[in-house]
C-alpha cells in the first residue's frame, strides 16, 4: 500500500464521495446493529453511515495512520469506532449486518478470496456493498504506467528503497512498480456478480462512467495530475527522490495536457466505476 495524504485526497471530495452515495443507496438494511466500513480512509463517508443508521455500532477500518487521524478529528461526537488494521487480515469480533468497502479492493491482490471470506461471516439477511474504480485502461493510468516503465531507474535494482527490496516482485525498480501500478487490479462486473451469488440470493451489480469535470475555475495547472496525486500516483511518488519526483510530474503534466484538454467549462475526465451489492440468503 502507498502512503496517503488526506489533504491531497480531499481536493476533489465531492467527486470522490459521489460513488459511495450511489452504492449505499442500493443497500436495503433498515435498522442494523453493526455496520463496518473496510478501508474507511479519511472518515466523512463512514460518518455518513452513522447518519443513515444512527442506532448502529459503526466501525471504520483502515491501514493508514494519517487517514485515521483525520477521521478521528472529524468525528467530534465519537460516533464511530476507528480501527487500525489491514483489511487482508481483518476479522470481525461479531457478525456485522452491513459490510461496506469503497475504492479499497483495487489495492488488494486476490481480493475475490477476501470477499468470499467476508460474505461467509455475514449473518443471513446481512448486506455486502463494494465499489472499485474500473478505469485502469484510461489515458491517465496508461500514461503513468508508461512513464514508470521508461524511467531511468527502471532497471536499477539498487535504487529500490530498502523496505521494498525484500518484496518478491521487487526484482528491480519497474518490478516493484508493476506490483503497485497493475494493468488490471480489479475484476469484471460479471466476476463480482459470481462471487456475490455464491452467498447471496439478491445480487445487484452495475457500472457507471462519471464524466468528472475537474477545476471549472481554471485554478490548477493540471487538474488530472492533482487527481491522480491523491490515489493512483501515490506508489510511484513514494519511491522517487525530490528531483526525480519533480521531473516525473513535469512529464505527466505535458502528457496529460494532450490526453485531457481543458474545455471552457473545466477539464473533463471520464471515470468508470464498478459497484456490487448483495444480501446474504434469500432474495429481497
Amino acid at each position: 500500500m502507498a502512503t496517503w495524504d488526506p489533504q491531497q485526497y480531499e481536493r476533489f471530495s465531492d467527486l470522490r464521495n459521489r460513488p459511495f452515495g450511489d452504492l449505499i443507496a442500493r443497500v436495503g438494511a433498515v435498522a442494523p446493529e453493526r455496520v463496518v466500513d473496510l478501508g474507511c480512509g479519511n472518515g466523512p463517508l463512514t460518518l455518513s453511515l452513522a447518519d443513515r443508521w444512527p442506532r448502529a455500532q459503526i466501525t471504520g477500518v483502515d491501514s493508514s495512520d494519517s487517514m485515521l487521524e483525520r477521521a478521528a478529528a472529524l468525528d467530534v461526537e465519537h460516533r464511530v469506532h476507528w480501527e487500525l488494521a489491514d483489511v487482508n487480515g481483518w476479522e470481525p469480533d461479531s457478525e456485522p449486518e452491513v459490510l461496506v468497502t469503497n475504492a479499497t479492493l483495487q489495492w488488494v491482490p486476490g481480493h475475490l478470496t477476501l470477499i468470499d471470506r467476508w460474505l461467509s461471516r455475514l449473518p443471513d439477511g446481512g448486506w455486502f456493498a463494494m465499489q472499485v474504480p474500473g478505469n485502469f485502461d484510461a489515458p491517465s493510468h496508461r500514461i503513468i504506467r508508461e512513464v514508470a516503465r521508461a524511467h531511468d531507474r527502471a532497471a536499477d535494482r539498487a535504487g529500490v528503497p530498502a523496505k521494498y527490496r525484500s518484496e518478491e516482485r521487487a526484482e528491480n525498480f519497474v518490478g516493484w512498480l508493476e506490483g503497485a501500478l497493475r494493468d488490471a487490479p480489479v475484476e469484471s462486473p460479471e466476476r463480482y456478480a459470481e462471487a456475490l451469488a455464491a452467498h447471496c440470493g439478491h445480487v445487484d451489480v452495475w457500472e457507471t462512467t462519471y464524466l468528472q469535470v475537474l477545476d471549472p475555475q481554471g485554478a490548477q495547472r493540471s487538474p488530472v495530475l492533482e487527481w491522480v496525486k491523491g490515489t493512483a500516483l501515490r506508489p510511484l511518488l513514494d519511491v522517487l527522490d525530490d528531483s526525480e519526483r519533480a521531473a516525473l510530474l513535469e512529464e505527466l503534466v505535458t502528457r496529460f495536457d494532450v490526453a485531457y484538454p481543458r474545455a471552457p467549462y473545466g477539464t473533463p475526465m471520464p471515470f468508470r466505476r464498478i459497484f456490487a451489492v448483495g444480501r446474504k440468503g434469500a432474495s429481497v
